[in-house]
């Protein structure tokens, strides 16, 4: 989640029609700029200079480097003056990373061939300009992050549900990432073999971390229920690890073997970066880690999260994001408590969870659905607020917000555009670098946000069936 190991190659295209001065001027300027940028506390990945292209031929071969480079991102392009687009033609084709540039000459070419690409407008030293750029950075990392990704699928889908349904061949065809089942009982059995020395060792970093309750102190009545969420954790986070996963799922329809359902295992490996899905919701599991790589060193945290009831309230109408366990402490206002409480489904015996609200702020919650033809990305732009009174009787994690436009806006365009319950909820960014990941991976995104219109979205909904092909609206 380090952004800084990566790197955004900054090309300049020019032509030897100026003279090996100018040329050499031009190399000198880009320098600057390159390193001017990396000076910039706006940025989150390094800018690396690459030598001037003038020729079809270095302009292939950078291009070509650049798709071998495991830690390149993309390329930021800058023409000097007037440089002729027919020598990137070759490049471009073979290129398979992200652009970002402003030319107009070289985005006649981008736009002739169909590239996918972001135009960024302003002086490089302007902070929107800058700004741009880092999201379209933050965009790129989690294309690179998508393409590598596993995703590991303890249990099936919560039974007859189909939003968190998908083709996971399609999504491995398209987007690189490899999804796959495996028993809970792999899980069950590095459970029971858990030495105590570690237990304790873990145990000993929750009591200093989080406010526990009375029952989970030592010589507390459920002291076993913790050191069981502890054995569970270091289970699955060895298993994780062992099978380079960064994201997984589970649901508490398969638990055999289990003694509870992974409620502060699964907060705590969110906070260390990696992704969940619910009741086998491998897409939002996938999505959360990628979001989560995109927003690494800003403020604000990212987690899984569900639309868990709305307040109707015609003075003030709201969401209260929750879910059974599973809300990452990189929310929290405050120090967390963890407690333990009754579950009503599962099956199991009471769980362990951190219990907090999220602070008040700017946010947005992002979904991503499989339509049948194609994969669509679904944000809505909301404001999250604290609440107006205690809630003793919810001892879970949670959010809560005010949708934009408003609550009935936002919930019919949410509804008309198939979204689901589940989404990944973020106070550390802002819908665009979630379009710019969309426009990378060429795939529909709908954003709801404070302009929203109930017959714009229907139109959208329609002109881009029309644009995807024959399928579901």
């Amino acid at each position: 989640m380090e952004l800084k190991s990566l790197e955004a190659w900054f090309i300049t295209g020019s032509r030897h029609l100026y003279g090996e001065q100018a040329l050499r001027q031009v190399a000198e300027n880009s320098g600057r700029v390159v390193k001017e940028l990396n000076g910039s506390s706006r940025l989150p990945i390094r800018v690396v200079f690459k030598p001037v292209v003038t020729t079809p031929e270095s302009i292939l071969q950078l291009c070509r480097e650049a798709n071998a480079a495991p830690n390149c991102i993309g390329l930021i392009c800058w023409m000097h003056t007037f440089s002729p687009a027919k020598m990137w033609i070759a490049g471009l084709g073979a290129l398979q990373k992200p652009t970002a540039h402003g030319d107009r000459e070289f985005g006649f070419i981008c736009t002739r061939m169909g590239k996918p690409r972001k135009v960024i407008v302003g002086h490089w030293q302007d902070a929107e300009a800058q700004d741009r750029l880092a999201a379209w950075m933050r965009a790129a990392a989690g294309l690179r992050e998508m393409r590598n990704l596993k995703v590991a699928r303890l249990g099936d889908n919560m039974r007859q549900v189909a939003v968190t349904e998908g083709d996971k061949v399609e999504a491995q065809i398209r987007f690189g990432t490899e999804v796959n089942g495996y028993g809970v009982g792999e899980l069950a059995k590095r459970i029971s073999e858990v030495a105590d020395a570690g237990i304790d060792r873990l145990v000993e970093q929750y009591d200093q971390r989080y406010v526990m309750a009375a029952e989970l102190r030592p010589g507390g009545p459920r002291r076993e229920a913790m050191r069981y969420a502890a054995r569970t954790e270091l289970s699955l986070r060895a298993f994780l690890d062992g099978g380079q996963f960064k994201a997984f799922t589970d649901t508490f329809e398969d638990l055999v073997g289990l003694e509870q359902l992974p409620g502060l295992a699964v907060q705590r490996l969110m906070a260390d970066g990696y992704g969940y899905g619910a009741e086998g919701d491998w897409k939002t599991a996938a999505l959360g880690r990628i979001m989560t790589v995109m927003a690494a060193g800003l403020q604000g945290g990212t987690s899984f999260m569900e639309d868990y009831t709305c307040h109707l309230d015609p003075q003030g109408p709201k969401v209260l994001g929750a879910h059974m366990l599973e809300i990452c402490p990189s929310l929290a206002a405050g120090k967390p408590s963890c407690e333990i409480h009754p579950l009503g489904i599962g099956g199991k015996s009471d769980p362990v969870r951190l219990v907090f609200t999220a602070p008040a702020g700017p946010a947005i919650n992002v979904a991503m659905i499989d339509m049948g033809n194609r994969f669509r990305l679904l944000v809505n732009e909301v404001d999250a607020v604290e609440p107006e009174q205690p809630l003793p009787k919810l001892p879970v994690a949670r959010a809560f917000w005010t949708p934009r436009p408003d609550l009935k806006t936002a919930a019919a365009a949410w509804i008309y555009a198939g979204g689901p319950h589940h989404t990944v909820f973020s106070q550390a960014l802002s819908s665009e670098p979630i379009e710019d990941f969309a426009e990378m991976v060429e795939v529909e995104c709908l954003r709801i946000d404070g302009q929203t219109q109930i017959s714009e979205i229907k139109n959208q909904l329609r002109w881009n069936q029309a644009f995807y092909g024959a399928g579901a609206v």
